[in-house]
């Protein structure tokens, strides 16, 4: 299996570094396609995480909206032929802030 998908607005997390996938979702939600589905399993569940949190929080900070987040447990079979669970997680990630350069909305009472 590669270590990289993307049908329409999912991707698929693996084993190339975390910017290669940050890049990949903010371009997708730049480009106004609707929510994007960061799917992981595995060892690759801390790196969706943790993709989900650059782009919500460093590239486009204010601007996104988190959930929901999906947890389950898949039944494959390993090399050995043996069955064997590993854990998965989806994390929906939508745009739904303000645009860059549109004027801030004003933070607490007015004076």
């Amino acid at each position: 299996m590669p270590d990289e998908r993307s049908d329409g607005s999912t991707v698929f997390i693996g084993q190339k570094p975390t910017m290669t996938y940050v890049f990949q979702v903010v371009t997708q939600l730049n480009a106004g396609i609707g929510p994007v589905v960061v799917k992981a399993r595995g060892n690759a569940i801390a790196k969706a995480v943790d993709v989900a949190e650059v782009v919500r929080r460093r590239f486009l900070e204010g601007q996104v909206d988190v959930g929901p987040i999906l947890i389950d447990t898949e039944r494959l079979v390993n090399r050995e032929g043996r069955d064997a669970n590993v854990s998965s997680i989806a994390i929906r990630l939508t745009k739904s802030g303000p645009a860059p350069g549109a004027p801030e909305r004003p933070k607490g009472p007015p004076e």
